[in-house]
């Protein structure tokens, strides 16, 4: 079971960006994000898009902290972007930061060792990001009909539940803990 969580507070968070190891993994989930939500996503309507590019932002939070995971949703966003030549979009990219600081500060609050505290880390953060800014920055600046936005719903819900088996998996397998706390405590 996932046990680096018992050191997690606010100080070790901030103590995070200085170990090297955890700023080559956030890089590595930066990029992991940015090719699944640019390169690996299926777009169903210009509005729906189907992409777990979430997950290593949320992943980022869960097991490093809300720093660390609102760092890599700004990398990703920003990388993201670049990729794709899009411009920055202020209200979208405050939506991916708010991804990795919320599942970062719903796990520091409730310990995810237990599968209902770990949902509220991937759930709550799609809800209030993805559902409501990333949504609203479409309607803002872009125009989106509000009908067209609505349909996110059930399609955000789906991918994270998607997200949450997979984090829950990682979370319960003995050897990506041990490792996972080898990291964080150098």
């Amino acid at each position: 079971m996932y046990t680096t969580q018992s050191k997690n507070t606010p100080v070790n968070n901030l103590k995070l960006f200085g170990n090297v190891r955890v700023l080559i993994i956030a890089g590595l989930l930066i990029a992991m994000s940015s090719v699944f939500g640019k390169l690996l996503a299926f777009d169903l309507t210009p509005v729906i898009r189907i992409s777990i590019e979430n997950l290593p932002i949320i992943m980022a939070g869960i097991f490093f902290g809300p720093f660390v995971g609102g760092a890599v949703g700004l990398g990703a966003d920003l990388l993201g972007c670049a990729l794709k030549g899009y411009s920055v979009a202020p209200l979208i990219t405050l939506g991916f930061v708010c991804i990795g600081v919320i599942s970062g500060l719903i796990s520091m609050k409730f310990k995810p060792n237990k599968a209902f505290n770990l949902a509220l880390a991937v759930f709550i953060p799609h809800i209030i990001c993805s559902m409501l800014i990333k949504s609203y920055g479409l309607h803002t600046l872009y125009g989106t009909p509000m009908e067209a936005l609505l349909w996110r719903i059930p399609t955000y819900l789906v991918i994270a539940s998607f997200e949450f088996a997979v984090i829950l998996l990682l979370t319960r397998n003995k050897a990506f803990s041990r490792e996972l706390d080898k990291i964080c405590s150098r």
